[in-house]
């Protein structure tokens, strides 16, 4: 059976991917043109992206009202639930990408406050970040998730929009995903990535350079053979937690995935949220909106 982990990096781990997701929520794009208009992507490469949603069950086809011979694509319960995820790639991009600019303001509605949240512990309320946690290695699970289908990203043009280039080197395929996910869990020597993971010696190798050249990893020695997550690379932690947690909502049928985030503090599986940094509130998908950078009007909620 697919490793869950696996699967949920295979979809969302594409630039075109979030891209239509970003659309479907903050423009509230539904229809195949919409999608071509704002993106510029090929025809074809964007209905392939459209029917790897739809068969994960992250998008329906539907009527269109009044015009049943034409159809629109809705998300459904399932891809509402991708919001957090796309919360925080928009975060990571706005602190640590010269993106920002491309990028609309996050807003609370109740108390207004804009600006990125901040991750938290369902269970017991408390903030988390990366130094806050644990994760969980099942060795003996954990090379599937560099095993079976591996797919290259093809860059597709952007209009004026976020292209998400920078955030693809860290999760733009199983192996990058891999590494970084590994490098959050705490692994450090080229020795530890290689023992954990299916990858060629060349291919770690690629892949932690690559790593280090984006500003994701570092290395304290020159030549050495440890690798260090920087401040951009930590930051990152969010992303990891939501795409964790999504990933077991999709496949909840699916083995054991050999990857677990544990808050030390209070000794649960980390089940994230958010938290507004203005009021202290837990958001949900219906209490906050996009707002545009420009003094054009504010774009609806995430509904």
């Amino acid at each position: 059976m697919t490793n869950a982990v696996a699967a949920t990096f295979d979809l969302l781990g594409d630039r075109l991917t979030l891209t239509i997701l970003r659309h479907a929520f903050v423009d509230h794009a539904r229809r195949f043109t919409q999608w071509a208009d704002r993106t510029g992507a090929p025809p074809a490469v964007l209905t392939a992206r459209l029917a790897a949603l739809v068969d994960a069950e992250v998008l329906e086809r539907a009527p269109v009202p009044d015009r049943a011979e034409r159809s629109e694509y809705r998300l459904t319960e399932l891809g509402l639930a991708t919001w957090e995820i796309l919360v925080c790639v928009w975060s990571w991009q706005r602190e640590w990408t010269g993106e920002w600019a491309l990028l609309p303001e996050f807003a609370h509605t109740a108390c207004g406050h804009r600006g990125p949240p901040v991750v938290m512990c369902r269970g017991c309320g408390r903030d988390v970040t990366a130094h806050d946690t644990e994760v969980e290695l099942d060795r003996d699970v954990l090379w599937q998730l560099t095993s079976g289908r591996r797919r290259s990203v093809r860059p597709v043009p952007a209009r004026g929009d976020a292209r998400f280039d920078e955030i693809m080197e860290a999760i733009g395929d199983r192996w990058s995903a891999a590494v970084t996910g590994l490098a959050l869990a705490g692994v450090r020597r080229f020795s530890e990535f290689r023992a954990a993971l299916d990858m060629s010696p060349t291919t770690l190798t690629e892949r932690l350079t690559r790593l280090v050249d984006a500003g994701i990893l570092h290395r304290p020695e020159p030549g050495g053979r440890d690798y260090r997550l920087t401040p951009r690379g930590r930051a990152l932690f969010g992303v990891f937690a939501f795409l964790l947690a999504w990933s077991e909502r999709a496949h909840p049928g699916s083995p054991e995935a050999g990857l677990r985030i544990r808050h030390k503090e209070c000794g649960a599986v980390l089940d994230p949220a958010l938290r507004c940094r203005g009021c202290g509130a837990e958001l949900g998908r219906r209490d906050v909106r996009f707002e545009p950078s420009s003094p054009r009007p504010a774009l609806d909620s995430l509904h």
